[in-house]
């Protein structure tokens, strides 16, 4: 529970159970942002219970199948970065996910905090590979792996439950081989390649104020 990084004023940390009702306010209080990009439950109802799904995320924690952040500016909890299915041995990878509140969007917040806990997963946990899985739609998560580098794999159909509905995504990929001075020195170094894409994605390589 004592996990944290940081960078100028970007922090991720172990969610706790008392951050339940900064998060409800947050998920809550911004449903047109996070709506359209939120799994849902495609046999059941969904629940909006911050604080059991937190417990959830702890125990998860707890059996090293998941490391749950939460993303602080200026000591503020501003959204979530999740590292999940994490396996280790000969597949050594974990897929993330993440969100920010609308007032911190465009800001560098999110491609730091996901470079700090992809880096951490790389250097301190030993994986090989990290996924992020992004609706087409979604262009500011797109922005995010193409700052940081991520690698295009390809598209996968009706992959998730997204708002209702079975949702394509496309796929993208680092290996360790790939950074090994770390994703964030990269971007920070402005080194990052171009985003291989089948459609055309014009994105900065801009530093943490763009």
């Amino acid at each position: 529970m004592s996990l944290v990084l940081a960078h100028a004023d970007v922090r991720l940390r172990v969610v706790r159970t008392r951050d339940s009702k900064a998060l409800e306010r947050l998920i809550l209080g911004n449903r047109a942002w996070l709506r359209p990009w939120e799994a849902t439950n495609p046999t059941g109802p969904n629940s909006f219970d911050i604080r059991g799904m937190v417990k959830s995320l702890l125990r998860q924690f707890d059996n090293r199948e998941t490391i749950p952040f939460v993303i602080e500016v200026d000591g503020e909890v501003v959204g979530q970065v999740n590292v999940a299915n994490i396996i280790f041995g000969s597949l050594s990878s974990a897929i993330v996910g993440y969100w920010v509140a609308p007032d911190v969007a465009g800001r560098g917040v999110t491609p730091t905090a996901v470079a700090l806990a992809c880096d951490h997963m790389f250097s301190s946990l030993d994986l090989h590979r990290i996924e992020i899985a992004i609706r087409p739609e979604n262009a500011a998560s797109l922005r995010v792996v193409a700052k940081l580098g991520f690698r295009f794999e390809g598209l996968k159909e009706r992959y998730i439950h997204i708002n209702g509905g079975w949702r394509d995504h496309y796929l993208f990929a680092l290996t360790s081989e790939e950074v090994p001075d770390g994703i964030l020195n990269r971007w920070l170094r402005k080194q990052v390649p171009k985003l291989q894409h089948p459609e055309p994605i014009e994105f900065e390589h801009t530093a943490l104020n763009d």
